[in-house]
């Protein structure tokens, strides 16, 4: 594996990683928000 290769598969595990949380944060703040 090159190093380019090796960074674009770090990049697309962080990008995964980073909307991974925004989902469950987004989805929090949704059920915070419904709450009476």
């Amino acid at each position: 594996m090159t190093n380019a290769s090796r960074g674009t598969a770090n990049a697309w595990h962080f990008y995964y990683a980073l909307v991974l949380v925004i989902t469950v944060l987004c989805g929090k703040l949704a059920v915070a928000l419904s709450a009476p």
